[in-house]
């Protein structure tokens, strides 16, 4: 059908992004989603409109999202979840075992598993909810075979249903059904590089039609407003608790757009005329740079729109008004194009219409636009913004959402009053004469940045960021010569939005500790970039959750062993705490670390430590150095090396530099390690709580940490310590 020659205009942006998942220290995927949503989203929503070539869209792909892409393709990169999914299943250790079983369920349990019987047979044998520490009970009754059919069918699950048409191999799969081979899995997994290589031709192959505008977000996904200046976070939230020191630097702001433009030019041909800002967020001082680089408009949420103008879009229940103010791109300050977000639209598609069936959600849907239509009045053309996810509402409808775009495009495709447009197609054509001159400072959430800032976790991070960049900037300009690329990449890294969306308590997720050690590994990159001591503070969490870490077993009384490096007696240790190795699974699980065991324990005078390894540790020692830092009460730094003899000295940080205090004689190494640290010279006294953690380093490297995450915490004992343990 021909349009009508006044159609009501609709452009949707769907948003593709992911964390930047990869470890600066090994080079892996800490975890498995872009791989993932490779294969279920990013391919077939632009390929599902070459059926309906009067259908235009905008795609924002995220710069450090394309990054990550193009090195499964072209670097042969992985990540912890496909490394275990390639271990043969009759070769999986208890620890594979156990993050199998913890992980590879990670999917919508009726959407993509239960339609695979076996795999949901598997995961009811496992349990739907299951706490992790019980997991480690359930291996034993899983066989050989459960693991291999458990690892191909994580890895098949995520196959997009245009996959599953038009791919051999996955039908296949999914028709056999169970008991599958060892070759069938190595078939799958080379199939799913061979499916992420389908993706950015398919965007560059319809972004050559017009169908489709590709837009960028700055390049690490950050807050701009934010790292222009964190004190724009008291416009919207007066009253926020923040940072002991404000973070601006508007050079970052240039950067991180500077790169995702030249990024997105060298895969694509040419520059983005739009762009996205991280999460909507806005504010005036960051739109002069945005424009230098060449950006022509952004959008945001249409709560910034009401605060901008000090006006209300919408009445008590939610409808239009008739004030219309929405519905037309807008020119900013210096002639930046702004258009703002139908906050309901987007969200209806993507929090709402999964429950319903796909016609019935798709009439809703058309019948709103043409509410809005009929709402309208006075100079046109209208323009409806629909902006959201891309990727992650998909697993919440059925067919993977393949139903709903189907019928939503058809019908939009016949409708004669609405006409679905890229904005930059609509900015082309008209013009607006609406101008807004101070831009409110918020994001697409509340129309302010209380995701991202003042939680005490989130604050803590924000402090640890400006820490970490003022010491590279200072190396900068001390050695101008110096190349810093990966030390400035890793702070650019740091400040993405992804980190601080999980501290505090607005969200939740199963893996919180993992977005909280990138963050923090990141930083510490830049330390060990520039040959720094790595600040104690990194190594432990910013989750608040994760900083005491529990030993197995518990301090049960006093202990004076013998310091000789030998277990010299059955009693000698038995009152200690003992952490053990934990089975963690991955391809770097605990098990296979250096050290299996750490026990402490004490007596009045001093604090005895022990290390137990797989080998007798004189054997494996020789060029690593045992690090015990100390938190509480005081800073202070206990290294035992064994070179030759052993050497073990104490040092006390004064003036952010560890000063040397005095050689240590109280160690020994032989089969383990033993050392007695009198509490003088930690500086802590009766009640004094005394918090510590172990890096097993090798030159600057730390090969291991103990506890893994957070520190070790006791209080020094009293004269009446035995007596009330005993009571």
């Amino acid at each position: 059908m021909k349009k009508g020659n006044n159609p009501l205009f609709v452009s949707v942006l769907w948003h593709m992004h992911q964390p930047y998942y990869k470890d600066p220290f090994t080079g892996r995927y800490r975890l498995p989603w872009v791989r993932l949503h490779g294969l279920k989203d990013y391919y077939d929503t632009a390929a599902i409109l070459k059926d309906f070539p009067d259908i235009h869209q905008t795609f924002n792909l995220v710069p450090s999202l394309l990054k990550q892409i193009t090195d499964y393709i072209d670097n042969d990169a992985s990540d912890e979840y496909l490394e275990v999914s390639k271990v043969p299943a009759s070769e999986l250790n208890d620890g594979q075992k156990i993050f199998i079983l913890s992980n590879f369920f990670s999917a919508n349990h009726e959407n993509m598993i239960k339609p695979l019987p076996r795999y949901y047979e598997l995961l009811s044998r496992r349990g739907e909810a299951v706490l992790k520490e019980d997991i480690r009970k359930t291996v034993r009754y899983f066989s050989t075979q459960d693991y291999l059919d458990l690892q191909v069918f994580f890895n098949l699950c995520w196959f997009d249903p245009i996959f599953v048409e038009m791919e051999p191999l996955i039908k296949e799969l999914i028709k056999k059904g169970r008991d599958y081979t060892e070759d069938e899995k190595e078939r799958l997994l080379k199939k799913q590089i061979e499916t992420l290589s389908l993706i950015i031709p398919e965007y560059k192959r319809m972004k050559a039609t017009g169908q489709i505008d590709i837009t960028t977000s700055p390049f690490y996904h950050p807050i701009l407003p934010l790292l222009y200046d964190t004190n724009s976070a008291r416009r919207a939230m007066p009253g926020v608790n923040m940072p002991h020191n404000s973070f601006s630097h508007p050079e970052d702001v240039k950067r991180q757009v500077r790169m995702a433009v030249e990024y997105h030019e060298s895969l694509f041909g040419s520059k983005p005329s739009g762009m996205w800002p991280s999460e909507g967020s806005v504010s005036q001082e960051i739109i002069d740079i945005i424009k230098a680089e060449g950006i022509k408009w952004i959008a945001t949420d249409e709560g910034i729109l009401e605060k901008s103008l000090n006006t209300s879009l919408r009445d008590y229940a939610g409808a239009k008004d008739g004030r219309q103010a929405l519905y037309k791109p807008y020119s900013l300050s210096n002639g930046l194009k702004i258009v703002f977000r139908d906050r309901v639209l987007s969200d209806l598609i993507g929090f709402v219409y999964y429950r319903r069936d796909a016609r019935s959600a798709v009439n809703d849907l058309i019948e709103r636009l043409y509410k809005i239509k009929s709402s309208l009045h006075g100079d046109g053309p209208f323009l409806v913004s629909i902006i959201l996810d891309g990727e992650n509402p998909w697993e919440y409808y059925r067919n993977d959402g393949r139903d709903f775009l189907l019928y939503l495009y058809e019908r939009l495709s016949m409708e004669e009053g609405i006409k679905s447009v890229t904005f930059t197609e609509y900015m082309e054509q008209y013009s607006s004469e609406l101008k807004i001159e101070n831009l409110y400072s918020g994001s697409w959430i509340n129309s302010n940045f209380g995701v991202w800032i003042g939680h005490e976790e989130d604050n803590l991070a924000w402090d640890m960021l400006g820490e970490a960049r003022n010491v590279l900037s200072e190396h900068s300009r001390a050695n101008p010569e110096a190349d810093l690329k990966e030390a400035w990449d890793s702070i650019y890294a740091a400040e993405g939005s992804d980190w601080c969306w999980w501290y505090g308590d607005d969200h939740t997720t199963d893996t919180p500790e993992v977005f909280d050690e990138l963050f923090r590994n990141n930083l510490m990159n830049v330390y060990k970039t520039i040959g720094r001591d790595i600040p104690a503070r990194l190594h432990l969490p910013v989750l608040k959750d994760y900083m005491k870490a529990q030993p197995m077993t518990q301090v049960r009384g006093f202990i004076t062993p013998e310091i000789d490096g030998e277990v010299s007696g059955y009693y000698e240790w038995m009152h200690a705490a003992c952490m053990e190795a934990e089975l963690k699974g991955g391809a770097m699980h605990k098990a296979e670390g250096l050290i299996s065991r750490l026990f402490y324990g004490f007596d009045k005078e001093n604090l005895y430590l022990r290390l137990d390894a797989g080998l007798p540790l004189i054997q494996i020692s020789g060029d690593m150095t045992f690090s015990f830092q100390f938190l509480k009460p005081s800073h202070i730094k206990v290294e035992i090396k064994s070179i030759g003899e052993i050497e073990a000295a104490v040092f006390k940080k004064v003036d952010d530099e560890w000063r040397f205090i005095h050689s240590l004689k109280t160690v020994a190494i032989n089969n383990i390690l033993e050392a007695a640290i009198p509490f003088s010279d930690l500086y802590a006294s009766e009640s004094d709580e005394v918090a510590f953690f172990l890096s097993v380093m090798k030159g600057n490297d730390t090969l291991e940490k103990w506890p893994p995450r957070g520190y070790i915490s006791f209080e020094v004992p009293g004269e009446s310590f035995e007596d009330i343990m005993w009571q």
